[in-house]
């Protein structure tokens, strides 16, 4: 498998207006290596706070952030710039499966579905993208994404409860960066949110920096392994959907940014993100996915060359051999991430409603109507049920609620002639890189 060349983009030091400088292309390395740290800088909030909402060491997520970003960039070719940063999709099924068993079982499910995404992939490659559309048309899809979302509500809340001034002052500090700030400031509101919350949190007398202190400043990350609970599995299936969506969604914007068709590269991310999704579960590490963070970079340079993308995931690597690092992210305290995981769940929310906008979903249609209404309530509500050992949960149900709802209506209405033909396939992908850390 070879590797497209980087060719110097004019004179290495300028991007002429209207021009852009494409996946194959690069900067002088001084300005990529600038990019690149533009890169790390837009991921690195959303990233280490996945495994602070787990409990995942934050250095070994690090690790294989930077690991699978590499092996991205190497299985797609170079013609696919993104960063590979922790998923938010896996923070409900990983919290209840911890919650039910322990954290390795947890890892278990993390790497099942790894493996399921890298098969996924594979099946893409071989025939397309289509079916994807037929079998999750953007109110089932943008339904099952918002679910994930809401569903998580009673956990930020759980944690905002335990510092509620801390917690006020972290969400104050996000919403006005994100309203203030434009370019890179506005695409790490979360961080300088974050940074703002641990500030009062230290003045306020919330953080314990024991564990800081005693951390080596150079050292390997905490490995810890797998272990397997077939009867948690069904909490983890429907995440499937949130990162197949992601990964379509990324490649289309990505085509659109730099004026290509990269449709047949969708087997190739979604084979890559299950790989490396599976090797840091092999680890200990947090699940990947494709970064929205990343887009608005490039969309504010102009920059897409993957080179900038080697050199974020080599910094994220060098970042995870300091346990200093990891130990200082450990001492945000609970009530900067309740301040911070009311917008960034929400945000997930959002991001389903924003599917079914980007997917034209018409809801004066009762068939869509009832199918994103069972399916948040079933969500919201966390509808729980256990049969031989097997707990399935209000994701999993919602999930399960929005293809049924949706499929049994539409047969049944097209037997009676009373349906409407559904949009084309192509309509129902995300048109951008929307993610659940977007427009932060």
């Amino acid at each position: 498998m070879s590797l497209l060349p980087w060719t110097l983009h004019g004179n290495g030091r300028t991007v002429e207006p209207g021009a852009i400088v494409r996946p194959e292309e690069r900067l002088a390395w001084p300005l990529t290596i600038g990019i690149g740290a533009q890169h790390v800088v837009a991921m690195f909030g959303a990233t280490f706070l996945v495994p602070l909402l787990t409990g995942f060491p934050p250095s070994t997520t690090l690790l294989f952030s930077g690991i699978g970003t590499m092996l991205f960039l190497l299985i797609t070719r170079n013609r696919v710039p993104s960063y590979l940063g922790s998923s938010f999709a896996f923070i409900a099924p990983i919290t209840a499966a911890t919650a039910a068993d322990s954290p390795q079982a947890a890892l278990g499910g993390v790497l099942v579905i790894g493996v399921l995404m890298a098969l996924l992939g594979l099946l893409v490659q071989a025939v397309g993208t289509r079916w994807i559309g037929l079998l999750m048309p953007p109110v089932v899809m943008g339904s099952i994404v918002a679910l994930i979302g809401f569903n998580l509500a009673p956990t930020a809340y759980g944690n905002f409860q335990k510092s509620p001034v801390t917690a006020v002052v972290t969400l104050a500090a996000v919403v006005l960066c994100t309203a203030l700030f434009k370019g890179i400031l506005g695409r790490v509101s979360v961080l300088l949110g974050v940074v703002v919350g641990y500030v009062v949190a230290v003045a306020r007398g919330e953080v314990d920096f024991t564990e800081f202190h005693h951390a080596p400043l150079f050292g390997l990350p905490e490995f810890t392994h797998p272990t397997f609970d077939l009867t948690l599995l069904p909490m983890f299936l429907p995440v499937i959907v949130v990162l197949l969506a992601e990964n379509v969604g990324h490649v289309t914007s990505v085509g659109l940014m730099t004026g290509r068709n990269l449709d047949h590269m969708v087997g190739r991310t979604l084979f890559s993100d299950g790989l490396a999704t599976s090797v840091s579960a092999i680890f200990g590490g947090s699940p990947t996915t494709t970064y929205g963070e990343n887009i608005g970079v490039m969309s504010a340079t102009r920059v897409y060359s993957t080179a900038a993308y080697w050199v974020a995931g080599i910094v994220a690597v060098l970042l995870s051999l300091s346990p200093k690092v990891g130990a200082l992210i450990n001492t945000i305290p609970p009530g900067v991430l309740g301040g911070v995981t009311f917008v960034l769940y929400g945000l997930i929310g959002i991001v389903g409603v924003r599917m079914w906008v980007d997917g034209r979903v018409d809801f004066s249609r009762p068939k869509n109507q009832i199918t994103a209404g069972v399916a948040l309530v079933v969500g919201i509500a966390n509808v729980t049920w256990v049969f031989d050992g097997i707990t399935l949960t209000g994701i999993a149900l919602g999930t399960l609620a929005a293809l049924a709802v949706y499929h049994v209506m539409a047969g049944l209405g097209r037997l009676t002639g009373t349906d409407e033909p559904q949009p084309a396939p192509e309509a129902t992908a995300p048109r951008d890189g929307a993610t659940a850390r977007d427009g932060v």
